[in-house]
């Protein structure tokens, strides 16, 4: 399960980087830029919540530039994969209590959240790849899945 959670931490890493890096070729500043901020700070706000930390003041929308994505995306997937990285077979089964940012209180399997997080950001970036094509971007690079297997020749 690790190793599973490990290699789809290393795609999201790797499709964050190339929608930030066609966002900053595209000098974009508009809706996807909002979508990348939000989509990395929701990863903050969990990863925070997981090694049980509460996530008080996050702000889920923060007006962040795209020139600064690509330390976050570093970072964010460095604390996953060092989250990860300690972790035994059953502790994907532990619940994690935690706090929405309105204050209500709530728990979920450790395995849930990390699918959570997993598909909020292939959901955001597909938005964010959307914002670009409507704003002129002929071509988006491929951030399937199955081609970061092909490339990455796994």
């Amino acid at each position: 399960m690790k190793d599973y959670f490990i290699q789809l931490f290393n795609y999201d890493h790797y499709a964050n980087l190339i929608i930030a890096e066609t966002i900053n070729k595209a000098n974009n500043t508009g809706k996807a830029v909002g979508l990348m901020a939000h989509l990395l700070a929701a990863q903050q706000v969990w990863l925070s919540r997981c090694i049980g930390e509460q996530a008080t003041g996050a702000i889920l929308w923060p007006d962040w530039k795209a020139d600064t994505f690509e330390q976050l995306i570093n970072d964010n997937h460095r604390g996953w994969i060092n989250l990860l990285d300690y972790l035994n077979p059953d502790d994907f089964e532990k619940l994690i209590s935690y706090k929405s940012l309105k204050g209500d209180p709530f728990e979920n399997k450790l395995i849930d959240i990390l699918t959570h997080v997993i598909n909020h950001g292939t959901h955001h970036r597909a938005q964010a790849g959307q914002q670009l094509k409507f704003d002129g971007l002929d071509i988006l690079p491929n951030t399937d899945y199955i081609a970061y297997l092909r490339i990455k020749g796994l």
